[in-house]
């Protein structure tokens, strides 16, 4: 006998794999059936009950599935006991239980006989699933690990009869199909008689029995529908109607305010920004409006400060994930993680702080999946002075109620109504979704019962209706699906809201909403009411100097004061004034006790000492720090405590610039330190100030203009290329700015190519196409918040658990806790940020040193290095600058040229003027170092400050100096009018400019010339730059020079070691190398490190580690063994002596291909890679080799006590031709980047110098080759055909040269043209013209023709032209050239130009009886004979 049976249930367990007696974690059964048949498959029985509930109810979602609600169980069903007694009679009749997915039938069955403690033996009979038994007959693709897929009972059934079934998720139904499905699975033999435990005659009687395939019986399958079969409506009776008539008026008294908004910051599930939120709540006067972002609070302060700003109460909330256990991360796909969401708004400050530590928690204890989660336990530990609602469909409320039960449902109401009591709110929604008006029923019901209040919420994601559609795109972007796949649940479905009701609605549409329920409206005031407004700014929190006992002063501990602090300060200031000056004079005494008593006013001691501390340990631990960067090298306290170390009063660097007396803020100083030590640094400040005191800082990654474009079409399935077409029409702006600002504003931001290229796009944005929807799309999503990162630098010090002061977060790659609000806010939150910048040209200068000393056993001291050191200035006025720092850029070098500088304030001047803005300054500036422009100075006094650079005023400092002198303005004044002349803040240069006018009056000078230098300054001073950073820049910059110019190997290897992982720079600086004439060797076992280093000879060697799949710990190895026993000099030297765990087989093998092994007698690459007849490698049995000979070394002493092991003879070297070049070059690419041992085009060099014009790199800017005939070489190196979404074909070919790699795109005509050409590893020639496009001014490449590069002279060149000196040509020359030209012979051209030097008279001759073939080795025979010239024609 069969039992074929089916259930319906009141959803999923929580686990499916919690044995049966977990009666919490099983579903109710609502709904059995089943059929009984014989083992020919005739039916015996048939059966089908609803089980009455008792003790649960029905969930909504359950009932949506089957059809069956609690009231028509209750109504139709049957004791669950009698069904329960029924199916046990028909499981005692039947051998098999058979069902579709019957494991979860069986357990739930299983279930409710636990819970009846009635016997039953289901759990140990036979069972066959449809399902496992169709999955190869179906054989649907897509499983796991490559298997096919479980069938669905619908995919089953129509592979067996070509048709689907009409009810599915009714058990009744289900049964009858799964009946037909199992029954014609036996007759077609694909459950056989061995599955079934019968003789092997059994399928061929049940196939005479049944000849034809299954019919469906027709039994009992009415589908169970509602009492009533109209929609479901929300029922209002006349009572409540003639109240909601008498209170229409009433409502239009009370206001309303959104609490329930996401921002953008709920990371692409939302599409209004929080000024839009704000703006919107202005809009429609609403006294307030909550943020609740999904997750976190990123927008917390920034949400508080635009509202306090804007007369709106700001409510700060939180939408979080809740979960069981939120320490909990290991989950299954039979218990996965279960969550829900929660809302919660602070009532002030405390409760913000709680809700902060809420989401701190859930990143830092309960992230999972992406997800942050809490649960009740950190809630109850935190929920002093926040306010909980329902929340949503997601809540945990709601959530049960759709889909567990009722009762459920009630517990955790009544849980969340002890838990905050009156701060409990039953939140109630109307988005036109039925699921929601079924959870409005029962909270209401609910809140009645337990006296809890509600209020009405629109769950906002978007500001207007309209947003809608780009909302969906953001979703879209986030789960990387396509647009156009439907909406819904499981497999081919995508996440997307059910309509477009999910925006900012105003009073008026929220009380036509809720009009049948005005206390919704009214208590939404109330919670506002209980909301108190609270700024989140704060003054900075520094943490507490532990400072020596001497120096406690016991009255700080009372009052709070930084006496002891000062006075330490003051004793590290000159106990250093003594080792910087020596002698300190009363000048800088003056400036000392000035900046200590501006420090002391301005409370920040603590600051200098904490930034001394860590600079002071970093040079103990060997780290390089910077001379400093930006103001803070203005401060003489700096450079005596070593912050810094550059001399203010050398230099004339001001400290207010960095610390303004007049206006207390705090000071920034950052430090530069190399950047392979910075992270010992931070290690250090976490050890001092603890784990949970020290924290990095978070970024937000917004949607830029093209990036918004490429993934608006990712989602909206624009092909690639069009995507692309548009992205590279965006101009240098935002495509907000493109298509807002007018036609004017515009062309004052673009040039005329971007101008074309913003007309361009705002064409296709007016189109009707599929592009045109995309770009209007991409200008919606365009700045919303893509995801999170990390600040480069910045670093949170403070004097608590920072969780205590702002809400945090974490991030992948860092151990450091993160904060959740970003740079531009952390110090007005109350967060003491501090920038350790790791600076590359400091690791480069360290290493060179190293190497300088290596070599040349020579110690330098970058602080020792003479700012007037003439080979430095030299190598400056040359241009000679590539590697060098801040001065290597090509328009920089050729202003060296022009300047000629000779002392350090040229320099400084330079990196200051070398900008935009003032670039158009450096031509004066020049002219008048030179004598050839004159200088002037406006006003009396003028020079004292602008002499050294010429009259032009190129620093802030000079405006900050002369405003003092000219107009008698204080520190204070000058730095403010510094910061409103560089930040163009006009109201306040209006109020300052009388005050100038007048002072210089009082002081002599003429007005009208006073006014003229006041224009100057507001037309310049804006572009001025800060003289501290570029004092401080140029000296490092300085010091590179210097090593480039004294130790030009050591630095160069420096400078490619610390450019290893950009190959393209490392290519450059071996160029930069050939032009130095210094030779750059490749990779070699014996010579090499992990880095580039230096020979003995003065050769760069280059570094192991720029070869990859070569690690750092291998390296290690092969160099320490290479000094503690010598020199390799064969393969089995390696492999007997390395560590072969370390040195693997990839590791040898990637040094092989790159050359390392060239040095080794006898030996070349292609051996390594030779195959054996064992099947296998030589350089595999190499590594063999010296695994069994190192073994032998452990090996245990001999009978005779011998421990020297068994002498292993070396195998023989296998006999193989070598690579030939190009195979080698590309090899050698493959695992280097670039060529070393040559160049696949060095044997085309002589094609290349006598037929190109043009190179590679060249295209960067097209501009100035516009409409030229231009001509290159190359070797095709990567190619792809392609067809565009109109059919039409297309190439993309990547062509490489001696300078640089470029990809260029042939269509239409071009494409089918050169189709035959575009081949993999060709080398080619090249013609093309730089054009404008077709469709606008953009220029492009064209193409005109391509060659074989091999084929050029034969077919481009007509003849060569020999130039001979009269005086060489003799009998000998006669005979020898003859010989020369038969072994040349060819198809082109042969002239002579003889001349006669003395008399400057040449004849040109055309030979009529030879003809040559043009080689390079046709010009170096020649050139046996004589010193030839020649000309190509």
């Amino acid at each position: 006998m069969y039992l074929i049976y089916d259930t319906e249930t009141t959803g999923l367990p929580k686990n499916f794999s919690a044995p049966v007696s977990d009666s919490e974690n099983w579903p109710r059964l609502v709904q059995v059936a089943w059929q009984l048949h014989d083992d020919m498959g005739e039916l015996i029985e048939v059966k089908n009950f609803i089980v009455r509930p008792d003790g649960f109810t029905i969930p909504y979602n359950a009932e949506k599935i089957h059809g069956i609600s609690t009231k028509r169980a209750q109504e139709q069903g049957v004791d669950l006991a009698f069904v329960l007694e029924e199916f046990n009679k028909a499981v005692v009749k039947s051998e098999y239980i058979v069902g579709h997915n019957i494991i979860f039938d069986i357990n739930i069955m299983g279930a409710e006989f636990y819970r009846t403690q009635m016997e039953t033996s289901l759990m140990d009979e036979k069972n066959i699933d449809t399902k496992t038994e169709g999955t190869e007959f179906c054989a649907i693709p897509g499983g796991r690990g490559g298997k096919f897929k479980w069938p669905t009972l619908t995919e089953l059934h129509v592979k067996l009869f070509k048709e689907g079934f009409s009810e599915a998720h009714n058990a009744s139904a289900d049964v009858e199909a799964t009946t037909r499905c199992f029954l014609e699975l036996i007759r077609l033999r694909v459950i056989n008689y061995q599955r079934l435990g019968y003789d092997d005659e059994y399928n061929h009687r049940f196939s005479e029995r049944n000849p034809k395939p299954f019919e469906l019986l027709g039994l009992n399958i009415e589908p169970y529908k509602a009492l009533d079969s109209t929609t479901v409506e929300r029922k209002v009776d006349t009572d409540i109607t003639e109240h909601v008539e008498s209170t229409i008026d009433e409502m239009k008294d009370l206001t309303f305010s959104h609490l329930h908004c996401h921002s953008s910051y709920s990371i692409l599930q939302a599409k209004c920004d929080v000024p839009d939120l704000i703006a919107k709540a202005l809009e429609h006067k609403m006294p307030a409006v909550a943020l609740t972002d999904t997750g976190n609070m990123y927008g917390a302060y920034k949400f508080v400060r635009e509202s306090i700003k804007n007369d709106i109460k700001p409510i700060v909330g939180c939408e979080l994930f809740l979960t069981a256990d939120h320490k909990i991360r290991k989950f299954t796909k039979e218990n996965p993680d279960r969550r829900s969401t929660v809302v919660f708004m602070a009532k002030h400050r405390a409760g913000y702080h709680n809700l902060s530590k809420l989401s701190s928690q859930a990143f830092i204890d309960g992230l999972y999946a992406g997800c942050p989660r809490i649960d009740k336990e950190l809630i109850l530990e935190h929920k002093e002075g926040l306010i909980a609602t329902t929340g949503g469909l997601t809540a945990e409320i709601p959530n049960l109620i759709l889909n567990v039960g009722e009762n459920q449902a009630e517990e955790a109401f009544q849980w969340w109504h002890q838990t905050f009591g009156e701060d409990f709110y039953v939140e109630l929604f109307r988005h036109g979704l039925d699921e929601e008006e079924h959870v409005n029923q029962v909270l209401l019901g609910f809140a009645r019962k337990y006296g809890v209040k509600y209020f009405a919420s629109n769950n906002i994601y978007y500001s207007t209706k309209e947003d809608a559609v780009s909302h969906d795109i953001l979703l879209c972007v986030k789960d990387g699906v396509l647009k156009e796949t439907p909406i819904g649940r499981g497999r081919g479905y995508r996440y997307g809201f059910p309509n477009d009701e999910f925006y900012f609605k105003s009073q008026e549409e929220m009380k036509d909403l809720f009009k049948d329920l005005p206390e919704a409206i009214a208590t939404t005031q109330e919670i506002i009411d209980k909301v108190e407004v609270y700024d989140l700014k704060r003054d900075v929190l520094l943490p507490a100097f532990d400072i020596p006992k001497e120096f406690i002063h016991p009255e700080d501990e009372a009052d709070g004061g930084k006496r002891g602090e000062n006075a330490f300060l003051r004793h590290l200031t000159y106990q250093g004034a003594e080792k910087r000056y020596g002698e300190i004079s009363d000048e800088i005494r003056e400036r000392l006790d000035f900046e200590l008593m501006t420090i002391e006013k301005t409370g920040y001691p603590g600051y200098f000492l904490i930034v001394q501390d860590f600079t002071t340990e970093a040079r103990n631990m060997g780290v390089s720090v910077g001379p400093g960067r930006g103001s803070a090298a203005g401060s003489a306290v700096a450079y005596c405590t070593a912050i810094t170390n550059v001399d203010p009063i050398a230099y004339d660097l001001l400290f207010e610039r960095f610390l303004n007396p007049d206006r207390v803020s705090l000071p920034d100083i950052d430090i530069d330190f190399d950047d392979e030590g910075r992270g010992r640094i931070i290690d250090f400040v976490v050890e001092k100030y603890g784990q949970g005191q020290v924290a990095q800082i978070i970024t937000y990654g917004t949607m830029a203009a093209k990036s918004s474009i490429r993934d608006a079409a990712r989602v909206m399935n624009l092909p690639l290329h069009e995507a692309d077409r548009i992205a590279k029409l965006v101009p240098d702006t935002s495509l907000h700015k493109v298509f807002n600002l007018s036609e004017e504003k515009l062309k004052e931001k673009l040039n005329a190519d971007q101008m074309q290229m913003a007309i361009q796009l705002q064409s296709i944005a007016k189109g009707s196409d599929l592009a045109a929807d995309t770009l209007n799309q991409a200008i919606a999503i365009e700045g919303s918040v893509r995801n999170t990162g990390i600040h480069a630098c910045g670093v949170i010090i403070t004097p608590s658990d920072i969780r205590e002061h702002v809400p945090m977060t974490t991030a992948k790659d860092s151990d450091l806790l993160v904060t959740q609000f970003d740079n531009s806010v952390v110090e007005d939150a109350g967060l003491l940020k501090m920038d350790f910048l790791g600076l590359k040209t400091l690791s480069i200068i360290k290493d060179a040193i190293k190497l300088i000393k290596l070599k040349h056993d020579v110690d330098i001291d970058p602080d020792e290095i003479p700012l007037d050191d003439e080979l430095t200035y030299d190598l400056y006025q040359k241009g000679a600058t590539n590697g060098t720092f801040q001065f290597e850029s090509p328009g920089m070098q050729k202003h060296l040229r022009a300047l000629k500088p000779d002392k350090f304030a040229d320099l400084i001047a330079m990196n200051a003027l070398y900008r935009p803005g003032p670039l158009e300054y450096i031509p004066n500036f020049i002219a008048r170092k030179h004598g050839r422009e004159e200088i002037v100075y406006d006003l009396d006094g003028m020079e004292d400050y602008l002499a050294e650079t010429y009259g032009i005023t190129v620093y802030q400092e000079q405006v900050m100096r002369l405003s003092q002198k000219l107009a008698g303005f204080s520190k204070g004044d000058a730095d403010m009018l510094r910061k409103a002349m560089g930040k163009k803040i006009f109201s306040l240069l209006e109020k300052m400019k009388p005050k100038f006018i007048d002072g210089c009056t009082e002081r002599g000078h003429d007005p009208k010339v006073a006014d003229k230098v006041w224009k100057d300054w507001e037309a310049f001073a804006a572009y001025a730059f800060n003289k501290s950073h570029s004092t401080c820049y140029s000296i490092v910059a300085f010091h590179t020079a210097y090593l480039k110019a004294h130790y030009p190997a050591e630095y160069m290897a420096s400078v490619m070691t610390h450019n290893m992982n950009d190959i393209k720079k490392v290519t450059f600086f071996m160029e930069e190398c050939k032009r130095m004439h210094l030779t750059v060797l490749g990779p070699d076992i014996n010579e090499s490190a992990y880095k580039f280093n230096v020979n003995q000879k003065g050769e760069i060697r280059f570094g192991l580690g720029a070869i990859k799949g070569v690690g750092e710990g291998a390296v290690e190895n092969i160099v320490n063994e290479r000094a503690e026993n010598g020199y390799f000099n064969s393969i089995y030297s390696v492999t007997k002596r390395v560590e072969l765990r370390s040195v693997n087989k990839r590791t040898l093998e990637n040094l092989a291909l790159a050359g390392a092994f060239d040095s080794f007698e006898g030996e070349h690459r292609a051996m390594y890679f030779h195959e054996l007849k064992e099947g296998y490698t030589f350089l595999n049995k190499a590594i063999r080799y010296g695994n069994a000979y190192q073994e032998s070394l452990d090996a245990p002493p001999d009978l005779f006590g011998s421990v020297e092991g068994v002498e292993l003879p070396e195998p023989p070297m296998p006999i193989c031709d070598e690579w030939v070049r190009l195979d080698l070059l590309a090899r050698e690419k493959q695992v280097v980047g670039i060529y070393i041992s040559g160049h696949p085009l060095d044997d085309y060099s002589f094609e290349i110098k006598h037929n190109c014009n043009h190179s590679i790199e060249k295209f960067k800017d097209l501009e100035p080759i516009k409409n030229r005939e231009l001509s290159f070489a190359g070797i095709i190196s990567d190619v792809h055909h392609r067809i565009d979404k109109n059919g039409n074909p297309y190439g993309v070919v990547v062509i490489e040269d001696f300078t640089d790699s470029k990809e260029f795109m042939l269509f239409r005509e071009d494409y089918m043209k050169f189709k035959m050409m575009l081949v993999q590893g060709a080398f080619v020639y090249v013609r093309a013209r730089v054009q404008p496009r077709r469709w606008g001014d953009q220029l492009e490449i064209k193409l005109t023709a391509i060659n074989l590069l091999s084929e050029v002279l034969d077919k481009l060149t007509k003849s060569i032209t020999l130039r001979v000196n009269l005086f060489d040509i003799d009998e000998e020359f006669t005979n020898n050239f003859k010989n020369i030209l038969e072994e040349h012979k060819g198809n082109h051209q042969l002239k002579l130009n003889v001349f006669d030097p003395d008399e400057t008279v040449s004849l040109e001759m055309l030979s009529r009886t030879h003809k040559v073939k043009i080689t390079k080795q046709l010009i170096q025979d020649v050139g046996t004979l004589i010193d030839v010239q020649y000309k190509l024609n």
